[in-house]
């Protein structure tokens, strides 16, 4: 009767605190995806091309098709993130993105463009500021990747109990 809800039984374990700070990465990450998705998503797709083309990376019709699309796999993998729904692949496909976005903010930074983000919606100026809350981004990104590859991979390890004894587990 008297011991942790069954939810919350492995927070009571060795390594709860590293599971809890996974736990409340992952979430965090997939709030930042649904919002980035959000503040797209509430106005005219073309607003968010004009400054996808503002990196001068794509041509037009391609920064056009990304502009409809980004939002759409941001709030996928937001989602995804929240639930921990295959948590592996979605937390490499996150880090991926993000690991892209930078790339391309930072060439876009050192080429001199003062250009819209485009991160949040608009009217965010690319800089300094932009380019760390990206890099932070990304550094949680990867380190839910390690995390949810070293949690699957210990999970194998770790030897399977027969016993219906709570304590034996």
């Amino acid at each position: 009767m008297g011991g942790a809800p069954a939810a919350f039984s492995s927070f009571a374990k060795p390594g709860a605190g590293r599971r809890a700070l996974l736990l409340v990465a992952r979430i965090g990450l997939g709030a930042v995806f649904i919002y980035a998705a959000y503040t797209k998503l509430r106005h005219p797709w073309m607003l968010f091309a004009f400054s996808v083309n503002s990196y001068q990376i794509l041509p037009e019709w391609a920064a056009a098709l990304l502009a409809r699309t980004l939002p759409w796999l941001e709030l996928l993998l937001g989602l995804l993130l929240v639930s921990g729904y295959q948590l592996r692949c979605v937390a490499v496909a996150s880090s991926a993105l993000l690991l892209g976005f930078f790339a391309v903010m930072l060439r876009s930074h050192f080429k001199g463009l003062g250009i819209d983000c485009g991160c949040f919606g608009f009217g965010e100026k690319l800089g300094v500021r932009t380019l760390v809350r990206d890099g932070a981004l990304v550094a949680v990104s990867l380190a839910v990747s390690v995390a949810a590859f070293a949690g699957a991979r210990s999970n194998r390890l770790r030897p399977a109990t027969t016993s219906e004894d709570p304590k034996a587990n």
